[in-house]
């Protein structure tokens, strides 16, 4: 008798809009890159001076680098909170470490 695991869930596509020589951006790529080593998320980052980056700004209001889309949704701006982003995925059943 086999056993069955549940398929595991996937992990959560973020889109990290970013702009040359920020800060906030170095460190949202620093707490993207622990939760990409966790496989909890794949990452694409896109230059807010590219037409695809200014146009994903526009579409989801947001003011300045870094801008973090979850699943194609707006998550936030600014200096990323890990623990704000953590909660998320857990709420949207992305995958747990092990």
């Amino acid at each position: 008798m086999t056993s069955q695991r549940a398929p595991r869930p996937k992990a959560a596509e973020v889109t990290l809009l970013t702009q040359p020589d920020c800060s906030l951006c170095k460190q949202a790529k620093t707490v993207l890159t622990r939760l990409v080593d966790e496989r909890l998320v794949t990452v694409r980052e896109v230059d807010l001076a590219d037409p695809e980056g200014r146009d994903l700004a526009i579409r989801h209001a947001v003011l300045f680098a870094p801008g973090v889309l979850v699943d194609g949704q707006p998550f936030s701006y600014g200096r990323l909170s890990e623990k704000k982003l953590r909660r998320q995925l857990a709420r949207s059943g992305a995958p747990t470490p092990t």
